[in-house]
This record gives C-alpha cells, structure tokens and sequence, in this order.
C-alpha cells in the first residue's frame, strides 16, 4: 500500500497547470481582443507513460510575435490563405522551448529547441517531428536573436533581398516598415550587397533609428508627408530598384510610380491592411507603370523556400557573430500579455522585434 501511495503522489507531482489561450471567435475587422482571444488553464501530465512514443514534453521559454498571425484570426481564407486557426482549440506559433521529457533519442531533458508550431501555452507535448531545429547553446547567439535575426523576420528579410528581390551593387533601394521585425534586418542586407537604402518608417524616432542603428543612408516618416510622391522624387532621383513592401496601400502605389525598368518588387506582407475585409483595403490604381517598366512583382512565403533554411541560417550566423547584422528586441514578459502584444503590432510605436519570455 505505501508503495502505491508513493507512486500515485508521485504521479501527481509530473502534473502540471498550464495557462494557454485559444479562440473562441474570428475577428475579420480589426485587431482581435478579448472576445475573440481568451485564456485558460488546463491540466497536463509530464509523466513519462502520458507522453507517447516519438514524442516530446516541452515547458515554453520564448515566443515570436509577428504580422502573418493576424490573417490566421479572419476566418476567411483571403489574401494570405494562411489556415485558420480552428474555434475553441489553442493557437499555435514560433518559439523556443526546453525539453522536460523525451520519447526521442534525439533529444534529451534540458536541450532548447525550436518549433513553428508550439501551442501558446506554458507546457506542451508535442511530436518531436514538428521539432525545427537544436539550439547550440554554445553558439554565443542570444536566444532572442533564434526569433528575431535566425526566425521568421529574418527569413522573411533574407529571401526577400537575396533571393527575390536580388538588388545589384550600387542599386537603389527601398523598405517600408524599415524599423519593423523585418525591415531592420532588409535594410542591413541590402546595405552589405553595397545598395544604396532608403528606409519608410511611422516616427521620426524610428527614421533616427535606422540610419544611426541599422545604418540605412536616409528615411522618412510617411505620417509626416503628405505627398509620398514629393518625398520619393527627392530621396530617390534615379529611382527605385528594388522596393521590399511590407505595407501594401497608397505606398505601394507612390513606389509604382518611381520604378526604374525591370525593377523588382517582393511582396513580404501588406500590414496596413490587415486589419480589413478585402473590399475595404486601398487598391493601387497604377499597375501600368509595371508593363512599360517591365517590373517583376511576387509575393512570397516562408514554408514554400523552407530549403533554404539551412543557407540562409549558416550565412545569418556568420553575419551575427561578425556584427554585420544589429537587432533591436522588445520582450513582454509573461503569457498573459499575448493579446496586447498581437495587437502593439498594429501600433505606430513598435519598433523591432517582439518577443514574449515566459521563463529566463
């Protein structure tokens, strides 16, 4: 009898209360709030029988947040046919979690890894196979930077500099939401491909920030220019070559009308209209200017270039431990603050990369 007593306090003690959040309704007009988004708490075991085989039991440490979830709230398949997170269950995301127990030889108590897929949530198990990659913790990389610089805005920068927007040496330029997640890290590599960089950004703060800490050779604050055109015939007399568009709307179309031939034009994201049904977002009336011109514009996404991955992480990782590519990282601390980080996204202050720190 003590010896099933001990086993069953034992038992108890690999259980754990996790808090994560879930939907609980689509929000297709503007940013998602408490009615849409909610937290709970569940019970969830640890023990090792509970945790089947090829599979792993993580406590979270660091989440990712970033623009391309806001289209997985909408409950349409519009514009981004991101799939939509299902009513009532747990949302998932990118972050960064420690193994507490392992069915995988793999990995082992204590590793960090990373994952595309980790629930929201303070403690998940999981498949190991959903398992992006180990972090060496002996790289002397910070673990933010595995989310910022090495996660999804650096990919995002990465392939739409270097692999479709590809600008020459000497080209000209330019990165709306220039201080965003993305736009910090565009800019640096446009500026290590020897272009010259003009950065579009909310503030005169983040226009000082750019070129002082991102080393872009100018910007300007779209808020305080009330002829886009005026700004881009005098920041960009030669033209534009290649324009990373992370706003969509009347930038779009103040760049379409700047454009040098065969200028190219990768779409990362359009974050000024996301907040919108389709039929209430700015349409761009200028699309001529890309036959005559001859421009080039795609759209791209992460998953479809995933074998990339490995080329883009190896060159980062050099770029970072040279000191070739600088970040600036906010940290929200606590799960609790998920919703008002989604939603600081849409603010005209954020500046950088978010990241919310469950654990140290």
């Amino acid at each position: 009898m003590g010896e099933e007593v001990k086993s069953t306090v034992e038992e108890e003690m690999l259980v754990v209360e996790s808090k994560e959040w879930y939907l609980v309704s689509y929000a297709p007009h503007g940013v998602p709030t408490s009615d849409h988004l909610k937290l709970r708490t569940v019970r969830l075991s640890l023990a090792p029988d509970s945790i089947p085989d090829a599979h792993v039991a993580v406590e979270m440490l660091l989440f990712s947040i970033d623009p391309y979830l806001r289209g997985r709230f909408t409950g349409t398949l519009d514009g981004l046919y991101f799939p939509q997170f299902q009513l009532n269950q747990v949302i998932t995301i990118f972050g960064i979690g420690r193994v507490k127990r392992s069915k995988d030889n793999k990995y082992k108590e204590g590793d960090l890894v990373l994952s595309a897929s980790f629930p929201v949530a303070e403690y998940c198990v999981m498949s190991s196979s959903e398992i992006v990659a180990k972090i060496d913790t002996a790289s002397g990389i910070s673990l933010p930077d595995y989310l910022s610089s090495l996660g999804v805005p650096g990919f995002a920068a990465w392939l739409g500099i270097e692999v479709v927007g590809d600008p020459k040496p000497g080209s000209n330029v330019l990165i709306s939401a220039a201080s965003g997640g993305v736009g910090m890290i565009a800019g640096q590599l446009a500026k290590l491909r020897g272009c010259r960089v003009i950065g579009s950004t909310g503030s005169d703060e983040k226009v000082k920030l750019i070129k002082e800490e991102f080393g872009y050779d100018d910007g300007f604050n779209y808020n305080k220019e009330a002829d886009l055109d005026a700004v881009l015939s005098k920041l960009f007399p030669n033209g534009i070559d290649v324009y990373l568009d992370n706003v969509g709307g009347k930038m779009l179309e103040s760049v379409l009308n700047h454009v040098n031939k065969f200028a190219r034009i990768p779409l990362c994201g359009m974050i000024s209209q996301y907040n919108q049904v389709w039929t209430e977002r700015e349409g761009i009336r200028n699309l001529l200017n890309m036959v005559g011109k001859e421009v080039r514009m795609e759209g791209f996404l992460l998953k479809t270039h995933f074998n990339r991955f490995g080329d883009f992480a190896k060159e980062m990782e050099g770029y970072i431990k040279e000191g070739k590519i600088k970040t600036k990282t906010k940290i929200n601390h606590g799960i609790g603050t998920f919703l008002h980080s989604l939603n600081s996204l849409f603010s005209s202050s954020n500046i950088g990369k978010l990241v919310i720190q469950l654990k140290p």
